[in-house]
């Protein structure tokens, strides 16, 4: 193999859950990512929704376990010394399918190689390789403290979103969908009576329309006194979808620069997506009509090449009052479309 070595390095990723067009709920999953040469790993295996073993939400056994696994302090799962690289966000079974490679020690350095897709014991590296990449060479040092920095600590807490508003009938259902795609969700309508250390464990706080500035800025300040760091996300309207989507993207804590979703804008009838690798993009347009009620319009869904894209939507799904959210397997952008 080549002497060149390849940087590796860990970040942030997110699987973006929320309420799909066709009424199915799709997991929430925070992972870390694997980014090799600068580059998520994930984004080079062309449009494949799954998540990497260090997912946030493992036990803690379970994903130490991963962690050494990685770093060869245990035997290879699959035959052939082969580790599951990605695997299915929603089940984590080999049988939905699952990016497998090779790892080994070359001397004190680590090679990845023979990426493959694999669905049972035994990987078809002629049928199912990712041809074309890899392998990849590590150096030791650089690996070992990358992963072995996930051992002094957790895989993190699942992410929780305060909601505050003054429609208990929306806060209730909205808090309902955030939950059964996996983010812990409470209602409330200030957050003065909420410990300091419960303040802490919130990564969002989304305020309906009907909350004064007045009231936002004293939860603000109750967050501020108890050094907790949060979103705020302003609720563009009482839609489900469209608030569960706001919220995933607040709660996307992954850097800007690795992003593959990385731009929407909607005006003038038409939607403007910047994606940066191959991926397939969904574009659903809501819009409420003159008494408040709700319609939903499948714009877009094909796959789009890495730059920036124009797309013209149906005249009838942006009349009024209306919003578009763009999704990608790995994030979700919200926008209100402008006239």
């Amino acid at each position: 193999m080549s002497a060149e070595y390849a940087t590796f390095g860990l970040a942030p990723a997110m699987r973006a859950g929320g309420v799909l067009a066709n009424g199915d709920y799709q997991a929430h999953r925070d992972f870390l990512d694997f980014i090799v040469d600068g580059r998520p790993l994930l984004y080079q295996l062309s449009d494949l929704d799954a998540v990497s073993p260090l997912a946030s939400d493992v036990p803690p056994a379970i994903f130490t376990a991963q962690v050494r696994s990685l770093l060869l302090e245990a035997d290879a799962p699959l035959e052939g010394g082969r580790y599951v690289i990605y695997g299915c966000p929603e089940c984590e079974d080999l049988g939905c399918g699952a990016v497998t490679a090779a790892i080994e020690r070359h001397g004190d350095d680590y090679v990845w190689r023979d990426f493959a897709w694999q669905t049972d014991e035994h990987a078809d590296l002629e049928r199912n390789g990712y041809h074309g990449i890899g392998p990849f060479l590590f150096h030791g040092e650089g690996y070992r403290a990358a992963l072995g920095s996930l051992l002094t600590g957790t895989a993190g807490e699942r992410r929780r979103v305060l909601l505050i508003g003054a429609r208990a009938a929306v806060l209730a259902k909205l808090a309902a969908a955030l939950r059964i795609i996996g983010i812990g969700a409470e209602t409330a309508q200030d957050a003065t009576d909420i410990s300091a250390d419960e303040l802490r464990t919130y990564g969002a706080v989304a305020f309906g329309r009907a909350v004064t500035e007045q009231e936002r800025a004293a939860v603000r300040q109750s967050f501020d006194h108890a050094g907790a760091e949060v979103a705020y996300v302003e609720g563009l309207a009482p839609i489900v979808p469209l608030l569960v989507a706001q919220i995933e993207n607040a709660l996307d804590r992954s850097p800007q620069e690795q992003r593959r979703l990385t731009r929407l804008v909607a005006a003038d009838g038409e939607a403007g997506v910047e994606v940066t690798s191959t991926c397939r993009v969904q574009l659903t347009a809501y819009r409420l009509d003159r008494l408040y009620r709700t319609h939903m319009y499948e714009v877009f869904d094909g796959v789009l090449e890495a730059g920036r894209h124009r797309l013209a939507l149906d005249a009838k799904a942006t009349k009024g009052e209306s919003f578009i959210v763009a999704r990608t397997s790995g994030g979700v952008l919200v926008e209100a479309m402008v006239r």
